[in-house]
């Protein structure tokens, strides 16, 4: 639909929209994101079923990780279904009220990985700084409750986004960015005044990746000093070596996470070919790497798994 002069009008529904200029081979563009799908799935559940029927991988690094991959199938799995329906069947149509619990999704989980990235640094740091500690300071019941405050931590802050966009007249266009709904996308079609929008969207962004990061970062500073006091160099490198997978785990997102939001607000000149391709990465990317990384890095994890399939 074109723009709408009339502020008194309100759309109904919103459009998505696929990678601009390739209308023509949305069904081959359609395959890679069936396969990217099916192996998140695949590559997830089967971390999560070794871990669970595995007595000997019911350790904090482990249960850590499932936490991880439960998060990955539900962020792949709330953006699959309209990404699917725009390159398979042309189904662009959402309505408000949909797009708004999609993003409530994406969201609550984007926030809840990067809880769960901070908890395994705050375990990579208690292993190596106190190993003598490590099982008492991480017993179960203390993970199950930093695990529940995290995810009350993401619904609470997510919870209000819904409701501050549901007060908003969407007049001017209906045209979304990508194939799923965002926060930041949507808000920018409104007409009315998007001031507490903003300014609520700085305060999660700043209060939990911002954070997060930070403190991720300062894990690792102590975590270097540490290794660097040791005075085997293996033992140095393979303490190290434990924390590969997960420094690959923060970098695949927190990169998109901070770089698609500075795009919105000040890259308004940039590609929208770019901005779309980073929308991808900063969903889909971290459910189908995270697995695969995870699985070759961990030798007991890779060494239960051939083990499951080789039976």
């Amino acid at each position: 639909m074109s723009a709408v002069n009339n502020t008194k009008f309100q759309f109904s529904l919103f459009l998505l929209s696929g990678i601009p200029g390739q209308e023509d081979v949305h069904l081959w563009i359609a395959i890679p994101f069936c396969f990217i799908y099916v192996i998140s799935t695949v590559g997830n559940s089967v971390i999560l079923f070794i871990i669970k029927t595995d007595p000997s991988l019911h350790e904090p690094m482990y249960i850590f990780l499932s936490m991880l991959a439960l998060t990955d199938l539900g962020l792949s799995t709330s953006t699959i279904k309209t990404i699917l329906g725009i390159y398979l069947f042309n189904s662009r149509e959402i309505s408000l009220d949909a797009c708004f619990a999609q993003l409530f999704f994406i969201h609550s989980l984007t926030l809840l990985e990067s809880s769960v990235l901070l908890l395994m640094a705050f375990d990579r740091f208690v292993a190596i700084r106190d190993p003598l500690r490590y099982a008492s300071i991480l017993t179960l019941p203390r993970i199950a409750k930093m695990g529940l405050v995290c995810v009350l931590r993401a619904m609470a802050l997510t919870f209000p986004l819904p409701f501050l966009l549901k007060r908003h007249r969407y007049c001017r266009t209906n045209v979304l960015s990508y194939s799923y709904c965002l926060h930041q996308d949507v808000m920018i079609l409104a007409c009315t005044d998007i001031t507490v929008n903003n300014i609520y969207g700085l305060f999660i962004a700043i209060l939990t990746f911002g954070l997060d990061s930070l403190i991720i970062f300062l894990s690792y500073m102590k975590i270097l000093k540490t290794v660097l006091s040791f005075a085997s160099s293996l033992e140095s490198l393979r303490a190290l070596n434990t924390c590969v997978s997960h420094i690959c785990a923060v970098l695949l997102f927190y990169t998109p996470v901070i770089g698609l939001p500075v795009i919105h607000r000040f890259g308004k000149d940039s590609s929208h070919l770019l901005q779309v391709l980073l929308g991808y990465v900063y969903l889909l990317a971290p459910p189908l790497i995270n697995p695969i990384v995870y699985s070759v890095k961990s030798k007991h994890l890779r060494a239960r798994i051939v083990r499951a399939f080789v039976k």
